[in-house]
């Protein structure tokens, strides 16, 4: 009988070290994987989801994530979409816990040039809000030129085209500045 109960002790001792060591390598694996997910693998895990965007110059914008790329995210509201580039974000809110990793490799490499050279292409007009330490600066107008890391912003009034005798005058800007591109949804007036 006390042979029963020494061996019956000693298995559920070796269980238990069995199941800690499990446990204790089920953390730390889910600790490694955690360290591998990317802030947009997170953003594209809530796309189509309300999120809260708070920018480092204190703008805030709400709406439905619409996409989430390599350099910046796109929020819906209402009546404009919304360009924020993610080094312009100080924090999110509804992002919830899921991650998705983007499967396409091209998708992956499209960066904040490709989309503000779209922006260009299609003369949409746009209101930039310039982000820094003494607030927040915003340019109505339309962009003329993207380079590799600056854009060429035709300040206009709001509503009138892009004509030369419009223009007020053009600012370069380095996308380091760029806290927010809005633009109109597409058929809005």
């Amino acid at each position: 009988m006390r042979w029963d109960a020494l061996f019956n002790d000693l298995e559920s001792q070796l269980a238990e070290s069995d199941r800690l060591s499990m446990e204790a390598e089920i953390g730390e694996r889910t600790r490694a994987e955690l360290a591998a997910i990317e802030l947009s693998d997170r953003l594209r895990g809530a796309l189509g989801c309300t999120l809260g965007v708070h920018l480092l110059g204190g703008e805030s914008f709400h709406g439905r994530l619409a996409h989430a790329g390599a350099e910046a995210l796109v929020i819906d509201d209402d009546r404009y979409q919304v360009l924020i580039p993610y080094r312009a974000v100080a924090r999110y809110v509804g992002t919830g816990r899921f991650a998705r990793t983007e499967p396409s490799a091209v998708r992956r490499a499209l960066g904040l040039a490709h989309s503000l050279r779209a922006l260009a292409r299609d003369r949409a007009e746009l209101t930039i809000s310039l982000g820094g330490s003494t607030g927040v600066t915003r340019l109505d107008g339309v962009i003329d030129r993207v380079g590799k890391d600056y854009v060429d912003v035709a300040m206009i009034t709001p509503g009138e085209a892009r004509r030369s005798r419009h223009v007020g005058e053009v600012s370069t800007v380095p996308f380091a500045a760029l806290a927010a591109i809005r633009s109109r949804k597409q058929g809005e007036l």
